[in-house]
């Protein structure tokens, strides 16, 4: 009879032992909410009346991916390059509040990644991306 072998069994104080690093695009992940009670006369999509008090900031791309990895206990590193610019200071910001530690370069020809969601009644209404290809 074959038999398939038990997956390994993974303990808190090995996860905790663990470094992992972490490679990719590092980007600042946006979200507005606000209160929808109309339809706009210009074209059929909901208007969002952004309330400025309810926003949110949080890591994206492989930042998330870091974030994720030490909030499981192990140790992360994110190796990524950021623009030098108001979005980059604030992912770097956000990464050392987490206690992930940052590995990047900040280059002054890029612009840091930015994805903004507009939220509505629970729901996402809109993304944009604000990003731009590197040379």
């Amino acid at each position: 009879m074959n038999r398939t072998p038990a997956a390994p069994t993974v303990s808190r104080e090995r996860i905790a032992k663990a470094r992992v690093l972490v490679v990719g695009d590092a980007m600042l992940d946006r979200y507005w909410f606000g209160a929808v009670e109309r339809i706009s006369p210009e074209a059929p999509v909901p208007v969002v009346r952004v309330n400025a008090n309810k926003h949110q900031e949080r890591l994206g791309g492989a930042a998330n991916v870091a974030w994720n990895v030490q909030a499981l206990g192990a140790h992360a590193s994110l190796l990524t390059a950021i623009g030098d610019d108001e979005h980059g200071h604030r992912l770097e910001a956000l990464l050392a509040k987490s206690g992930i530690e940052s590995l990047f370069k900040r280059d002054p020809r890029l612009t840091t990644i930015v994805k903004l969601r507009v939220i509505g009644r629970s729901q996402q209404l809109l993304r944009v991306d604000f990003e731009e290809e590197p040379d």
